[in-house]
């Protein structure tokens, strides 16, 4: 799985969430985002692991281009996150 940098963009704005906050809640440095958001350098596996558990665990889905449809971002319903959270 790689996040593209635009994904990343879009899945904060989902969230209404900073590169301040997304590192705090991926554990990684904020440099880590912007410079990968800027097309910088490409995530190592590590914290493009991070940063995709971050988005999961808040109902960030990544849609990646296995049907040719394109890649994006998807929140999830919250009766699904909800049913996640209990189980």
């Amino acid at each position: 799985m790689q996040i593209l940098p635009e994904q990343c963009r879009a899945a904060r704005g989902l969230l209404n969430w900073t590169q301040d906050r997304l590192a705090q809640a991926a554990g990684v440095s904020r440099s880590t985002i912007k410079d990968f958001e800027c097309h910088r350098h490409a995530l190592q596996r590590g914290s493009e692991e991070l940063v995709i558990g971050a988005f999961t665990r808040c109902g960030v889905r990544l849609l990646f281009d296995a049907d040719g449809a394109g890649v994006g971002v998807r929140m999830e319903k919250p009766e699904k996150l909800s049913a996640q959270a209990r189980s």
